[in-house]
């Protein structure tokens, strides 16, 4: 059994269409963050840095989406997560799964959160940066899939596509969304009509995308 502590929308996302793509049981935990809720002395007990996921793994606190992403495809080695251990495919796999990560996902917090680098919501120059990172990856990753899709490994589904699938999300409000982008925005709607994917959209209650 495990426990994910998720936050609606939030990096928690991916692991919980990971968690219903692989079929096993687990418990939901919502923290609000609108209410401030990761920084409560209980959910930091649980992660001290007081960021969403935690997933709990035979009694034991673990973080990060990406890291939870691999952990839970080496745990489920027969699920539809990733390619087998050991193939190419399966180092693609974890190359892509790192690169999401650093260029999509901590490019995002510091579009979210900027305060992070002593910059503001009106420092547009920053802002401006951040978004340029951002349309990078876009033009990227839309190029791969018009070029070797439906899914980033090709023809078949992976834990990395719930990853992305997520961080397309994150972009709906910015002046360019990731759809804004031909192959993205079929990729997008392939994606959201995965049942894992309308699951979560309906279990966390999420609108606008």
């Amino acid at each position: 059994m495990y426990t994910l502590y998720y936050g609606k929308g939030a990096a928690s996302l991916a692991v919980h269409a990971a968690l219903k793509e692989v079929g096993v049981p687990y418990e939901l935990v919502e923290v609000d963050l609108d209410a401030g809720q990761q920084r409560s002395p209980e959910y930091l007990r649980l992660n001290p840095r007081g960021k969403i996921p935690t997933l709990i793994i035979d009694g034991k606190p673990f973080h990060e989406s990406a890291a939870l992403m691999l952990m839970l495809a080496d745990r489920h080695p027969h699920s539809n997560l990733a390619p087998p251990a050991g193939s190419l495919a399966r180092a693609e796999w974890y190359e892509l799964a790192v690169t999401l990560a650093n260029d999509l996902g901590n490019n995002f917090r510091l579009w979210f959160y900027p305060s992070d680098l002593g910059a503001s919501d009106e420092d547009l120059a920053f802002r401006s940066a951040i978004q340029l990172r951002i349309e990078s990856m876009w033009a990227m990753l839309d190029a791969r899939l018009a070029d070797n899709g439906p899914y980033l490994l090709g023809e078949t589904f992976s834990g990395v596509d719930l990853m992305l699938a997520m961080y397309m999300r994150w972009s709906r409000n910015m002046p360019r969304p990731a759809t804004a982008w031909p192959a993205l925005q079929k990729y997008a709607d392939m994606m959201r009509a995965r049942p894992s994917w309308r699951h979560i959209t309906e279990t966390e209650a999420l609108t606008g995308w």
